[in-house]
Order: C-alpha cells, then sequence, then structure tokens
C-alpha cells in the first residue's frame, strides 16, 4: 500500500501515557484472543464487555510521558495517514450526498482506555464508541494480526481502521441508534443476527473507502497484492474461524460478526462498487 504521500489527520489523540491503577490489565498477547473468542462463543458483541468493566470497576488514571519505539513511530504515523484519507473520502461522499461528514477522532492507548463506552482492556480489540464518536486502537493489535492472525501487510491494518470507520459512518446516518433499539427488543439470538449485520455492512462501507481512495489517487494506492492482505484479515477474524480454532466446532446462532467467507464477500463488494448503496446489508436476503 502506497501511503507515504497522504494527508495525515490531526484527529489522531495519543493517550499511551496513560496509565491506570486499581485493576488488573489483560494486555495484549493471548489474552486478547482469549477474551474476544469468549465473548464470541457466548453471543456476545465484544465491545458489550466495555459496559460491564465500567461497571465493576474505577481504575485510578494517571498520565505520563509516551515512550515510544520506532516501530510504534511509524504505525503512528501511518494511522494517521489512513485516517486522513477515510476523513477526505468520507467528506466528499457525504457532501454528493447532501450531507456534512464529522471527522472521528482516533485514540491510540497502551493496555486500557476510558471511553464514553466504559473502561476498556486492550484484550477488546479496536473499537468504535457512539457515545464520543471515536475509534480505538491499541498499536499491539498489529502485532497480533500479524503473528497470530497471519495477516501481515499495510493494507489489511488500513482495514481495520477502515472498518472501525464504517461503524462511524453507520452512526452518522442513524443506522446504529436503529439497529441498537431493535437489538434491545428481540432475543439474544436477532440481537446478534442485526450484530452480524452491521459488522458486514462496516466490512462493506470499508471497502468503499478503499475503492474511492484509490481511484483518487489514479489507482496507485493499492494493488492485488494489497487486496489479498485485506482479504486475509477479514478470512482471519471470521466468527466460524475463531471458534472452530476455540472450541474445534461452529455455533452460528452465537456469531457477531460474520462468517470469514461472508466478511470477504462484502469488503469486495464495496472495494468492486465503491457504491454505499450496495452496503445495504439490512435488506439482503442472503449475507
Amino acid at each position: 500500500m502506497r501511503w507515504g504521500d497522504e494527508r495525515r489527520s490531526e484527529n489522531v489523540e495519543d493517550q499511551r501515557g496513560m496509565s491506570f491503577g486499581g485493576i488488573g490489565l489483560a494486555g495484549g498477547g493471548i489474552g486478547t484472543i482469549v477474551i474476544v473468542v469468549v465473548a464470541l462463543l457466548l453471543g456476545v458483541d465484544p465491545r458489550a464487555i466495555l459496559q460491564q468493566t465500567s461497571q465493576n470497576a474505577a481504575p485510578t488514571q494517571q498520565s505520563g510521558p509516551v515512550q515510544s519505539t520506532p516501530e510504534e513511530d511509524k504505525l503512528k504515523d501511518f494511522v494517521s495517514a489512513v485516517l486522513g484519507s477515510t476523513e477526505d473520502t468520507w467528506g466528499e461522499l457525504f457532501k454528493q450526498s447532501g450531507r456534512q461528514y464529522v471527522d472521528p477522532k482516533l485514540v491510540l492507548f497502551r493496555g486500557a482506555v476510558q471511553s464514553a463506552c466504559g473502561f476498556a482492556q486492550a484484550a477488546v480489540g479496536p473499537f468504535y464508541c457512539p457515545g464520543d464518536q471515536k475509534v480505538y486502537i491499541d498499536l499491539g493489535f498489529y502485532e497480533e494480526l500479524r503473528n497470530r492472525f497471519h495477516a501481515p501487510g499495510d493494507f489489511a491494518e488500513a482495514y481495520v481502521i477502515a472498518h472501525e470507520v464504517g461503524h462511524h459512518v453507520q452512526n452518522l446516518l442513524g443506522i446504529s441508534d436503529k439497529v441498537a433499539q431493535a437489538q434491545q427488543r428481540g432475543s439474544r439470538e436477532q440481537a446478534n443476527a442485526l450484530s452480524v449485520r452491521v459488522e458486514l455492512q462496516a466490512d462493506c462501507l470499508a471497502g468503499v473507502w478503499a475503492n474511492h481512495a484509490n481511484q483518487e489517487r489514479g489507482g496507485k494506492m493499492i494493488d492485488d497484492k494489497d487486496v489479498e492482505q485485506a482479504l486475509a484479515a477479514a478470512t482471519a477474524i471470521g466468527d466460524d474461524r475463531l471458534q472452530r480454532q476455540a472450541q474445534g466446532k461452529v455455533v452460528p446462532d452465537s456469531f457477531t460478526h460474520g462468517t470469514s467467507a461472508q466478511r470477504v464477500r462484502w469488503f469486495k463488494r464495496g472495494l468492486d462498487t465503491g457504491d454505499i448503496n450496495r452496503c445495504d446489508t439490512f435488506r439482503a436476503q442472503q449475507l
């Protein structure tokens, strides 16, 4: 992925110098996978863990200087470039439809973070909080993506950001609120099914961003190898694959994000068409 010339976003908040006392932190490593997989097996959106944690813990927050490595500095620069690209693309697409795009903030944290959705440990992975319109990422997740999920590459990492920004787009369009209300009225199985459609739509919206960003740069931002990287990432975090790795069997009723094949299919739909109207997973008879 060619990102060196991308505009850097000014909406990145670096909170890696924050530390919390009064609670044990799960950090990265195998804990990240275990907690997320357990949440999937229980039929729970991992982001729901944030609210539970905030109710059960009152951590003490302390701030200090950010200690970073050259590798993390490069990742921070990359994240800022990708976020800037999503801002440009979605700003233009919203303008074309007569809407105004509000840029989200992206918070970099290490180990744990306090969001409007609650206190979150890195174990929940990257997430978007509609309460403060912020994307939260622990840069350590990218090591997980490369080493444990076997999905290396810049564009795989960009896909993660674009997916979370896709949730921001859903929030701005009022989709998130409607889904949340419907989930409260339905059963756990129905809530899970709606969650799958939300996540697949965010995958499709990530593809829409990639399509337009690549066109705006004369088709030189990404190539076939980059696309393969993003598809590998989508495949690695499918519910069916995670469940099979964790327990040796698949429980479709507990899916919250969609199968590997579904995540690939919807990302490719957005990437191939660049049309947000083709991302209506809620009316799709077949996912």
